[in-house]
C-alpha cells in the first residue's frame, strides 16, 4: 500500500519520469494506478489495453483480467513484455474500480503513455477487429509494394536502384507495422523476447533513414550530394551498433540524438523538394505530394516518441499529434505516387522502345528477326509482372480472411469450423477414435428478432454462446458460431451418451437462462434445438456425412416440437 502523501493525480496517457513524485529522468520504478468510473447498467464490458511500459497486471472490481510481463520492484525481478490486448469483465451498475499495477526498469519512459478504451464487448471487439483488418491490409500492401518493386529491379537493374532501395523502405516499414502500435506480431507470437523485438523495431527505423535518401538521391541525383547520403550512413551505423550492443533501456535514452538527427533530415529533404518544385522537374509534383504525406506521419511519429513529448504535460503539442504509427499510411501514400511514377516512366520507355523499333524496321529490314525476339521479350516480361500482380492480389485476399474469431461472442467462427473440422478428423482417422458433432439451433429465433430487435436479438447471441462455451462437459470440445442462430460442437473421443448427455446439459442450461421469448410456439422462454451424431472416420467417408447426419438429426428435432435433442 502507498502512504497518503505518495498518492497523487496523474495525467494519463503520459510517461511517470518527471512527476513531482518520481522526479526521475530514467522511467525506473514502479506504481500503482487507479481509476473509478461508473456504468449505465450490469454487464459484460472489454477493455483495449494498449502497450504499457514495460510490464504490468491489471485489476477490475478485484479481478485480474489481464497481464503483460512479470511486475517486480527491481530490475531482476521484473520482466519485460508489452503488447495491446482486448480484455473481457463483468462490470455493474454504479461505481466500478480499475487498478493497474506497472513497472518499468528496461525502458526509457515508464507508465502509460497511450490510453485505455472501454465500451461494450462489441464495441471494443469490433473496433480491435477493425485495427487488426487494417493493420494486417496495410501490412500486406506494402509488403506487395516492396515485392513488386523488387521484381522492377531484378528484371532491370542497370539504372533501377530505386526500385531496390524503396522495396527496402517498404519491408522495413512493413516489419514495423508488425511491431510498433498495436503489436500484431504478438498476436501470433506472445512470447516473443521483448529486448529482440525492441531492437529489430529501432534498428528499421534507423535504416530506413539512409535508404530513403539514397532512394530521392536515385530519382534526382542532381539535388541529393553525396555527402549527406554518406553522413546518413555513418549515423545510422553508429546508432545502429548502440542498439545492438546496449539494452533497451540505454539505447532508448541515446534514441533521442537519432531523432533530432531524423528532424535535420527531414528539414533538408524538404529545402530539396522545395528546390525541384520550383524547377518543376519532371514528376516532381506527384512524388512532392506523396512525400509531403510521408514527412508529416514520420514528423508526427517522431514527436509522439519524443520523450519532451511523452514526460511532460504538453496539453498543446499533444492535442495535434495523432498517435505514434502514422508513418505506415504516409509511406503506403508515397508509395502509391511513386508507383505511378515509375508506371509512367516504364509506359513511357515501352513507347520509346515500339517507336524505336518502326524505326529500325524502315531503316533496315534485316533487322526484322531481332526486333521481333525483343518485342517477345517484351511480352513476356508483361506476362510475367501480371502473374506476379495476380499473386500480390490472392495474397491481399488471404490477409483479409486471416481472423478466425467471431466478432460478436468471441468464439471461433465458421472458418474455424472449417479449419478444426478438417484437422480434427484427419486426427481421428489416424487413430481410429470417435468424433462427434453437435448441431445447436436457437428456437423460433427470427420471431425473436422481429418482436424485440435486433439489438436484443446480439445480447440474446451473447448469452447463448458464452453459456454454451462456459457449460461445456470437456475443455476438449469445441464451440464454433456456424451462422445466425446456429452452433456447432465438434467433440473427439466421445461415446453417443457422453455426447448425448452434454446436449441434454447445454439444452437445460439454455433454458434455465429465462430470456423471455414471447413469439415462441415451444416456450416462454429461450429455448434451442440439437442434432447430433458420432462416428469413427474411415478411408470410404468425410466429416461431410457427419454433419449431414447431424444436420438430418435437428431437421428431425424441429418438425417434432423443437425444445428437444436428437442423435442419428
Amino acid at each position: 500500500m502507498l502512504d497518503e502523501q505518495d498518492k497523487t493525480y496523474i495525467d494519463v496517457p503520459s510517461s511517470w519520469n518527471r512527476h513531482p513524485i518520481k522526479n526521475s529522468h530514467t522511467g525506473n520504478g514502479y506504481a500503482s494506478y487507479r481509476l473509478t468510473f461508473k456504468l449505465p447498467n450490469d454487464g459484460d464490458f472489454a477493455l483495449k489495453i494498449p502497450r504499457i511500459s514495460t510490464a504490468y497486471k491489471l485489476w477490475v472490481n478485484d479481478t485480474l483480467i489481464a497481464s503483460a510481463g512479470n511486475v517486480g520492484e527491481s530490475i531482476e525481478t521484473a520482466t519485460p513484455q508489452t503488447f495491446s490486448q482486448v480484455v473481457f469483465f463483468e462490470g455493474h451498475q454504479g461505481e466500478n474500480e480499475l487498478l493497474i499495477q506497472v513497472a518499468n526498469f528496461h525502458h526509457r519512459s515508464g507508465g502509460l503513455v497511450d490510453r485505455i478504451e472501454l465500451g461494450s464487448v462489441k464495441q471494443v471487439s469490433r473496433l480491435e477487429f477493425e485495427r487488426l483488418a487494417k493493420g494486417f491490409a496495410l501490412f500486406g500492401a506494402l509488403v506487395c509494394l516492396g515485392v513488386y518493386h523488387f521484381i522492377l529491379f531484378f528484371f532491370r537493374r542497370e539504372g533501377n536502384s530505386s526500385a531496390l532501395y524503396f522495396g527496402l523502405f517498404c519491408l522495413l516499414i512493413g516489419a514495423r507495422i508488425l511491431l510498433s502500435g498495436n503489436g500484431y506480431l504478438y498476436v501470433f507470437f506472445p512470447e516473443m523476447n521483448w529486448e529482440i523485438a525492441q531492437k529489430i523495431l529501432t534498428l528499421t527505423y534507423y535504416i530506413s533513414v539512409p535508404l530513403a535518401l539514397m532512394f530521392f538521391q536515385s530519382i534526382f541525383p542532381r539535388y541529393f550530394k553525396n555527402k549527406w547520403i554518406n553522413v546518413s550512413k555513418i549515423m545510422a551505423v553508429i546508432f545502429s551498433l548502440s542498439v545492438i550492443l546496449t539494452p533497451t533501456r540505454i539505447f532508448t535514452v541515446i534514441r533521442i540524438g537519432y531523432q533530432i538527427w531524423s528532424i535535420l533530415v527531414i528539414l533538408y529533404v524538404l529545402f530539396i523538394f522545395m528546390k525541384i518544385l520550383i524547377h518543376r522537374e519532371k514528376n516532381s509534383w506527384l512524388i512532392g505530394g506523396g512525400m509531403a504525406a510521408l514527412l508529416i506521419s514520420s514528423m508526427n511519429d517522431i514527436l509522439f516518441f519524443t520523450p519532451w513529448i511523452n514526460d511532460n504535460s504538453q496539453a498543446f503539442f499533444k492535442s495535434i499529434i495523432v498517435g505514434g504509427n502514422l508513418t505506415p499510411i504516409g509511406l503506403f501514400i508515397f508509395a502509391l505516387a511513386n508507383s505511378l511514377v515509375i508506371g509512367k516512366r516504364f509506359a513511357s520507355a515501352l513507347k520509346k522502345e515500339e517507336e524505336t523499333s518502326e524505326e529500325l524496321i524502315q531503316v533496315n529490314a534485316n533487322l526484322d528477326e531481332i526486333v521481333r525476339e525483343r518485342t517477345e521479350e517484351l511480352l513476356q516480361i508483361r506476362e510475367k509482372i501480371e502473374q506476379q500482380n495476380l499473386e500480390l492480389e490472392r495474397k491481399n485476399e488471404i490477409l483479409q480472411q486471416f481472423s478466425f474469431s467471431d466478432y460478436l461472442i468471441g468464439i471461433g467462427n465458421r472458418r474455424k469450423y472449417n479449419l478444426m473440422i478438417d484437422s480434427e478428423w484427419s486426427r481421428c482417422l489416424h487413430e481410429q477414435t470417435s468424433m462427434a458433432l453437435l448441431i445447436i439451433d436457437i428456437d423460433d429465433f427470427k420471431g425473436f428478432n422481429d418482436y424485440y430487435g435486433h439489438q436484443e436479438g446480439d445480447k440474446c447471441l451473447i448469452k447463448v454462446g458464452k453459456t454454451l462455451q462456459k457449460n461445456l462437459l470437456r475443455e476438449m470440445d469445441m464451440l464454433m458460431r456456424y451462422g445466425g442462430e446456429e452452433f456447432v460442437i465438434i467433440m473427439t473421443e466421445v461415446s453417443q451418451e457422453v455426447a448425448m448427455e452434454s446436449a441434454l446439459n447445454l439444452k437445460q442450461k439454455i433454458e434455465e437462462l429465462s430470456i423471455p421469448h414471447a413469439t415462441s410456439k415451444v416456450n416462454r422462454f429461450v429455448t434451442v434445438s440439437i442434432g447430433g451424431s458420432v462416428i469413427i472416420p474411415s478411408v470410404d467417408s468425410s466429416y461431410h456425412e457427419l454433419f449431414k447426419k447431424a444436420d438430418k438429426a435437428l431437421y428431425q428435432v424441429k418438425n417434432s416440437g423443437r425444445n428437444q435433442v436428437r442423435f442419428l
